[in-house]
């Protein structure tokens, strides 16, 4: 009998720019808090949005390199860049926000 292999390439960059973002967006949201920047509510909301995103991307992407059934380690590694993406965008408005002074 012969088995074909399914080769699934993982998005194994996923993972560690997760948690390297996670930690710098924990630094900003120490920052905001810890000096007392005078940043507005939503700012510092949007800031943990950031790192609930981060830090939930990475756990996604973890769990799909520990399973071994191909349609979840899919459905993590999707769900996982999902959620990265929406991290990269709040991320953004963040940014966007404090460099023009908005929020």
């Amino acid at each position: 009998m012969i088995t074909i292999m399914i080769k699934h390439t993982h998005a194994n960059h996923i993972l560690p720019t997760a948690a390297n973002l996670l930690g710098f967006t924990f630094l900003v949201l120490t920052s905001i808090r810890g000096l007392k920047l005078g940043a507005t509510k939503t700012l510092i909301v949007l800031t943990g949005v950031c790192v609930i995103a981060f830090a939930f991307s990475a756990l996604l992407s973890f769990q799909s390199l520990r399973t071994k059934d191909h349609q979840t380690l899919i459905n993590y590694e999707t769900w996982a860049e999902r959620v990265f993406i929406v991290g990269l965008i709040t991320c953004t408005i963040v940014s966007v926000l404090v460099v023009f002074d908005i929020a």
